[in-house]
Formats: C-alpha cells, sequence, structure tokens
C-alpha cells in the first residue's frame, strides 16, 4: 500500500524514499528507492511474520507487542542518520509504527498517518479495533470501552516503555508516551469509509477515511468457468491465516451439502495434498481478488479490510471469521452495518457454516445493504484523494516553520 502512494506521489514529480526494517527490502518491487535500515534480518523477520499468523491468547498479544518493540527499536536508533542524508521534508508513517512520530518529532518534520487497517484514534463510543464489541455510544458502552483501554494499556506495557525510553533519548520537550501521542496531530489517512465505519467524535477532524489506496490497475479476467445456474462463493483468509486448513475444510463440505461452488484462495498457506484434501471446486494459491469479488455470491474472510471494502464495492455479502489484528472490529461494522455474518473460528462447524451461507443467499438485503455501503468506496475518492490530503497538508506543515509553531503532541493515560 505505502508502494502504491509512493509511486502515485512520484507521478505527482515527489521525491520518495521508502524506509523499511532491514531484511524486507526484498519485499519491495516499487520502482522506488527502498532503504533498509539495521537492526533486524529476514530470518528475524520471518520468524515476526510467523509468530503473527498464529496468535494465542494474552502471551501471544504480547509476544506481538515484544516484537513491534524491537522493529520500532530499530527504526529509532539506526534511522536518523538516513533521514538527515536523504534531506527529507516530510513523513508518512503507518500509524501503528510509534518511530515514525517520534523521528518526525525528533527531526521537526511534518508527518501524516496512513491506517492501513481501521484506524486507532480513540473515540469513546468506538471500542479498540481489535475487540469485536458492537458500538454502543451510551454511558454504559463508553465504560465498557474504557475498561478495554485499561487492558489494552497493561498489554502495551512494553510499547509505551520503548516510546518513553526514545522520546527521552530524542530529547522531545512535549510529553510522548504512548502509541496515540505518536501519531500525526495533522491527518490520519484512513483506507476505510465514513459509512463502514462506527460513528465517530472525538476524532473526525484529523480523520480521513478515503477509501483503499490502490491505483487504477487494468482490469483482470476470471480464470475459472463458473457455473452461472449455481452460487458462486469465494473463500480467502489472507496472507498469513491461509494455512488454516480446518476453517477452509468446513467451507468446502457446507458447500457440497449446499451444491454451490467454491473458490478456495489460500495465498500459499497450504500443501498439494491439503489443496486435493479440501475438496473445493477450485483451489489456488492465489486469485485474482477484483474479478473474483465482482462475480461472487458471497465472500468467506477473516476480516482483512482489504478483502471486505473489495467485496463491499461489488455488493457481495459477508462471512467473516475474525482470527487476530483489527479482524474483530471490521467484523463488529460489518454487523453494525448488516452487510454479512460472523462466526467464531474457534468454534465454528460444518453445520454453522452451512446455516450461514444459507442465509446470506436467501436474503438479498444483505446484497443491497453491501451495496450501498459499496457505493461509499468510489465517493470517498481513494488515492488520489489521499495524494491531494498530503500534498495540502505538508505543505500547511511546512509553511508553520519550526516545531514550536506546531501544537504539542497530547497523551492520555
Amino acid at each position: 500500500m505505502f508502494a502504491t502512494v509512493g509511486r502515485a506521489l512520484a507521478g505527482r514529480g515527489h521525491r520518495v524514499t521508502l524506509l523499511v526494517n532491514e531484511g524486507a527490502e526484498h519485499e519491495f518491487d516499487a520502482g522506488l528507492p527502498v532503504q533498509p535500515v539495521e537492526g533486524t534480518d529476514k530470518r528475524q523477520l520471518d520468524n515476526i511474520i510467523h509468530r503473527a499468523s498464529r496468535p494465542r491468547g494474552p502471551f501471544g498479544i504480547l509476544r506481538t507487542v515484544h516484537d513491534g518493540a524491537v522493529l520500532t527499536n530499530a527504526f529509532c536508533q539506526h534511522a536518523p542518520k538516513y533521514l538527515r542524508s536523504l534531506g527529507v521534508d516530510a513523513i508518512l508513517g503507518d500509524q501503528m509504527e510509534p518511530a515514525a512520530g517520534l523521528l518526525a518529532r525528533h527531526l521537526d518534520l511534518p508527518l501524516l498517518s496512513i491506517a492501513c487497517a481501521l484506524p486507532v484514534e480513540r473515540d469513546d463510543g468506538i471500542p479498540l479495533p481489535f475487540l469485536s464489541w458492537p458500538y454502543d455510544p451510551s454511558l454504559e458502552g463508553a465504560r465498557r470501552n474504557k475498561g478495554g483501554e485499561r487492558v489494552a494499556r497493561l498489554l502495551l506495557t512494553e510499547q509505551r516503555r520503548m516510546i518513553r525510553r526514545w522520546a527521552r533519548r530524542m530529547g522531545l520537550q512535549n510529553p510522548v508516551e504512548d502509541l496515540q501521542a505518536c501519531m500525526s496531530e495533522t491527518a490520519t489517512i484512513a483506507q476505510t469509509t465514513s459509512a463502514f465505519d462506527f460513528p465517530r467524535l472525538r476524532s473526525k477532524d484529523r480523520l480521513y477515511p478515503v477509501g483503499p489506496l490502490r491505483s487504477d490497475d487494468k482490469a483482470e479476467e476470471l480464470p475459472f468457468a463458473v457455473d452461472p445456474g449455481k452460487p458462486f462463493i469465494f473463500m480467502s483468509l489472507g496472507t498469513l491465516q491461509g494455512h488454516r486448513h480446518r476453517l477452509f475444510r468446513a467451507a468446502a463440505i457446507a458447500c457440497q451439502q449446499l451444491d454451490v461452488q467454491l473458490l478456495v484462495a489460500h495465498c500459499g498457506g497450504l500443501s498439494k495434498q491439503q489443496e486435493y484434501a479440501l475438496g473445493a471446486t477450485w483451489v489456488t494459491s492465489f486469485a485474482p481478488q477484483r474479478a473474483v469479488l465482482k462475480r461472487a455470491d458471497v465472500c468467506i474472510t477473516h476480516g482483512g479490510l482489504n478483502t471486505v471494502m473489495d467485496a463491499l464495492e461489488f455488493a457481495t455479502p459477508l462471512l467473516v471469521l475474525p482470527i487476530a489484528f483489527d479482524q474483530p472490529g471490521v467484523s463488529a461494522r460489518v454487523l453494525y452495518h448488516d452487510v454479512g455474518l460472523r462466526l467464531s473460528p474457534i468454534y465454528v462447524t460444518v453445520a454453522k457454516m452451512k446455516k450461514a451461507i444459507r442465509t446470506l443467499l436467501a436474503d438479498k438485503g444483505y446484497v443491497d445493504r453491501a451495496g450501498e455501503v459499496g457505493r461509499s468506496i468510489a465517493a470517498a475518492g481513494g488515492l488520489q484523494k489521499a495524494l491531494d490530503i498530503i500534498e495540502a497538508k505538508v505543505g500547511q506543515e511546512a509553511s508553520l516553520g519550526s516545531g514550536g509553531a506546531r501544537k504539542p503532541a497530547s497523551a492520555e493515560n
């Protein structure tokens, strides 16, 4: 996604360099300069990704927080010399990486945050993105959300210590104590839309939901001969969860019993033997997702934001099996807008899968409501709108001059 934004900015005449943790540079073929930042290596990053794909309760969360702190530490320690030598004028940072905010403040550079997943800006009525709780703006709901934030604060202790330590070492004057304080005070560009998000109050002034940040690639063809006389289901659990054979198998059996077509894209997570044993109509590592979703009657997904937004753009109802990260929060929004159903990936059975698929196929209201949300995606502006915001906001920040003219970073305990 950052590569897509970078190429588009370069197309408008800007100089763009991607800074990545060393070991990840081989993942980018963006046609842009890529600067690896030492402190990690490919083996270490592969292990971090492997652990992230297999979350296991609170200890798994603590392990993920530790891994994130390792990456942040490497950026804070080694990135300043590259940012100085490159003559950087502004930083576009993943809002989940606190180093972006720390480095921008340290070097007195404008910062814009990009939310690759659900935005994490605090709002009293909105649960944290990794929670599956429903939207509840009442006093009781706000108390529940505050309780969730207190638990999250405990789980993120190592991250907060890392942020405070680097803020002191960088000599930052204003308090920078947690991830919220490391995000841009000017703008967060989000890959969702207001029509899909929960209603927001506090963070609306700096949150810009522009929809998916993707280029206008040429249309891909559907490489499967789909029978127009039978419903067509697409199932993908993303690149990190494509190894979950049990979930694919439950869907395959349910679709066999319902006599519907099922395409499984496992993103390289299954062996050839597992592919053969699934019993789905088609099984592949990768499929042209947008072409498939344009034709599909239902999408079964882990709840990755990109897949969900693609499905909604084509008015395709969703069956969500949230596993990790912001997927529970995405699934809560699917339920809130009534554009699909949710099943627990832990307790899913063939019978539950079958019932959910039958419901989604039978009730055309899901298609209508998904279409309503989908139309908001084109209206949100996408990549071109994001570029306009970046250019405008960076220009405003630059006109302020030194960091003393900017508002101090806020911190909430």
